[in-house]
């Protein structure tokens, strides 16, 4: 698949996401719900602004993390600004997270969220995950949820966040790694590439790509399953399913070829 029709097509799905205002997930299946089985904690889904929680994440990349007042977040792959405001509640008024989003839908709606909730420390740039409108050695930690599998060029991306953190500064990321194979038809389909499966690699070959940027201490930090009814129900990945009509039984074998990984990494001082 070309690079280009590929980021292409994961703006435009993700702007259409930006856009709607209802959840996209069937009953049972809320933003408060989905966000706790995926590693939130009621104090934290309530303590952002109303619409900055997508449920486009696959896990919590601050469960892990030890962010100290005055430090300075990035956040790759902001959206609509959830783990960039939990992270700005960490690093306290000294501090300062950055968001970082290449759908101009998302920026609008995150920095919306922003002034909703007065966040006078997080500021939303409009750019790509690959090349960083970020200054070399200016952050102390990098944080995403679910987007670089989004990416065709994994290994900019670390190289990337390598390159804006500080010597001795650390990378928390969750994101969706493959233990075994795709069907031929996911990995073909563009859809499933903006569904967030495409584009996922070999767990082995993640964490590879993550050393070669040059980080140390690389290790998995929690792994889980991910559970076939959030992909029947993540408006992302539910597009993917109708598009292709992929049957029940089928979805299974798909959701077992997938897992969600929290991952961290740290630069040398």
């Amino acid at each position: 698949m070309d690079e280009k029709e590929i980021k292409k097509a994961v703006r435009k799905g993700y702007a259409g996401i930006a856009k709607k205002i209802s959840s996209c997930y069937s009953p049972g299946y809320s933003t408060e719900n989905i966000s706790k089985k995926i590693g939130y904690t009621q104090e934290e889904i309530g303590a952002v602004p109303e619409g900055a929680n997508l449920n486009l994440g696959c896990g919590n990349p601050l469960a892990f993390a030890s962010l100290k007042e005055g430090e300075t977040v990035l956040d790759l792959g902001s959206g609509a600004g959830f783990d960039s405001f939990l992270a700005a509640k960490k690093v306290g008024k000294s501090g300062k997270v950055i968001g970082v989003d290449m759908t101009p839908e998302m920026i609008e709606k995150a920095r919306e969220n922003a002034k909703k909730g007065s966040y006078g420390n997080v500021e939303f740039r409009l750019g790509e995950i690959e090349s960083l409108p970020v200054a070399e050695n200016s952050v102390d930690m990098v944080i995403s949820n679910c987007v670089i599998n989004l990416s065709p060029d994994k290994k900019k991306v670390f190289r990337e966040a390598f390159r804006v953190l500080k010597p001795g500064g650390q990378l928390m990321v969750s994101d969706l790694v493959l233990v075994k194979e795709l069907p031929g038809c996911l990995k073909n389909s563009i859809q499933a590439y903006v569904g967030c499966l495409a584009g996922t690699t070999k767990k082995d070959e993640y964490l590879r790509t993550i050393r070669a940027a040059g980080f140390q201490e690389v290790r998995i930090l929690e792994e889980a399953a991910f559970p076939v009814e959030f992909m029947a129900n993540d408006p992302t990945a539910k597009a993917v399913i109708e598009d292709l009509n992929i049957p029940a039984e089928k979805l299974r074998e798909i959701a077992g070829s997938v897992v969600s990984i929290k991952v961290f990494g740290s630069k040398p001082k």
